[in-house]
């Protein structure tokens, strides 16, 4: 059997895996003509930037070794060691394996690299890091991001900073970033568990400072129950909660430092917030600020490896940071290279995560809201209202799961709560029922006997709904449930990763 391979080039853009390993496909003229997804991760290069160019731009020394081109010009695979140059400039070593692979008009040579790194404890330790990272970042209306991680100089060993884009009820998402203290394989795996805990709390809608006090309190109770020869465990975490409804964003920090907000005029500002101290300490309560976000406007959120270095302190890298946010960039992911590349012209010595999030405003057009009169005999009305706003909306397939969700839900709220009540509905690609109301009382479904006249009514809409929960707010709760898509004209599962 031959050791080549025979596929056409229209085959190439689906054949290349999703994995962390970086694979690029050379075609015989040296030109890169396919790139994956573990390659962008690796060399920070969007398959927009870098297929149609020469594959020797990734090189360090512009070519490869001489083995390797001999190999190569025979049609033997070669696997070897080389410098790869990132897209901002430093360089990366790296174990690379070149694999001819012909297509039906002369051959694709195909490479697959992974970053070479010095010792099998921070392989390890690198390799629990990047999978506890999030490799797809979520499809969302509220805003559209964009982010880099570099793994800090191999002698220093890999850390523990993490950001995340969690979707939340209402259309609002949060965005996060965090950073454990110490390297190794101890401070990813702590990175890890906090990841996990911060996910889980925000799935309960906690408001920002509630949540970190959560977090630190699950910090504390940990540190008691480990030993001491495993040291403490300190961390710093931002949590940024952007509503696209009301476009104002809420922001607590436990230590760490506070986004950068570019409105659409190019003016950068540092959002003016009190952190309060870093997760672990205890006792000290943690503060909200509430910020409006013009729509169109970028929230920054960072690791302090990327303002701080040898030879910098933090106020020169946050100056830094204004500057480069005030250039103009094509994209988010150039933005994103802009800023690595301004303050980090060499490898970083410390591990940087950095998520940039442009904003987007639902506007009348996506919302509809109305008062409910404290009547059972409103429901009929409030649930025609509910049906024409649908037909407006073009989902008039929604309209008869819609009505039993809105009766369902407003019908509970006039039993169980008071005045005023509100229904909200949302269209962001998912419709959204929300009924808000006074009670601090959350519901839960409940089964019904056979001759109960009630209790369904929540299970009824776990059934219809893809996902429903309650929300506390300061003046009430908000009960809310999302219709699965699609609707009428279903929104396309992209990844922002792979469609830039």
């Amino acid at each position: 059997m031959s050791r080549f391979r025979t596929l056409s080039l229209a085959a190439t853009e689906g054949f290349l895996p999703v994995t962390e390993t970086a694979v690029a496909a050379v075609d015989s003229r040296g030109a890169v003509i396919a790139w994956s997804p573990g390659a962008r991760m690796l060399l920070g290069y969007a398959p927009e930037d870098i297929v149609g160019r020469a594959a020797s731009e990734l090189l360090a020394d512009g070519r490869l070794p001489d083995p390797a081109r001999r190999h190569l010009v025979e049609r033997k695979a070669w696997i070897g060691r080389v410098v790869l140059r990132h897209r901002t400039g430093y360089q990366i070593e790296a174990d690379l394996q070149a694999c001819p692979l012909l297509d039906a008009r002369g051959g694709i040579q195909w490479w697959s690299v992974q970053a070479a790194i010095p010792d099998e404890s921070d392989g390890a330790a690198l390799a629990l890091q990047r999978s506890l990272l999030q490799q797809r970042l979520p499809t969302l209306q509220a805003v559209d991001t964009a982010t880099r991680y570099l793994p800090a100089e191999p002698h220093a060993g890999v850390g523990g900073d993490w950001f995340d884009v969690i979707p939340l009820s209402g259309a609002r998402v949060a965005l996060v970033v965090g950073d454990v203290v110490g390297h190794g394989i101890q401070a990813s795996a702590a990175m890890g568990r906090l990841r996990t805990a911060v996910r889980t709390l925000a799935d309960v809608d906690l408001p920002a400072d509630e949540l970190l006090t959560d977090l630190d309190d699950l910090i504390i109770e940990e540190a008691r129950e480990r030993s001491s020869s495993d040291g403490e465990i300190g961390a710093t975490c931002l949590y940024v909660v952007y509503d696209p409804v009301s476009c104002r964003c809420t922001v607590a920090s436990a230590g760490h430092l506070a986004p950068a907000l570019v409105t659409p005029d190019g003016t950068v500002d540092l959002l003016d917030l009190e952190p309060g101290p870093p997760l672990g300490v205890g006792g000290v309560p943690f503060e909200a600020t509430d910020f409006p976000v013009p729509p169109g406007s970028l929230l920054v959120l960072y690791t302090d490896g990327l303002v701080e270095a040898r030879g910098r302190d933090v106020e020169t890298g946050l100056n830094a940071l204004r500057h480069a946010l005030s250039r103009p960039a094509p994209s988010l992911h150039d933005l994103c290279d802009t800023v690595i590349g301004s303050l980090l012209p060499g490898a970083p010595n410390d591990d940087v995560a950095l998520l940039v999030a442009r904003t987007h405003a639902l506007d009348a057009a996506h919302v509809a809201a109305w008062g409910v009169p404290a009547d059972p005999a409103a429901v009929p009305d409030v649930r025609r209202r509910a049906v024409a706003q649908l037909k407006q909306w073009g989902l008039a397939e929604a309209v008869p799961t819609t009505e039993l969700i809105v009766s369902e839900l407003v019908t509970n709220a006039l039993r169980h709560a008071s005045a005023p009540i509100e229904l909200r509905l949302i269209h962001n690609g998912m419709l959204i029922c929300e009924v808000s109301d006074t009670s601090s009382t959350s519901p839960h479904p409940r089964r019904a006997r056979a001759l109960d006249e009630g209790g369904r009514g929540l299970l009824l809409v776990a059934q219809l709904c893809e996902r429903w929960g309650t929300r506390h707010t300061g003046k009430g709760k908000t009960i809310w449930a999302e219709q699965p898509r699609p609707l009428h004209a279903p929104i396309p599962d992209t990844d922002p990763i792979l469609a830039a």
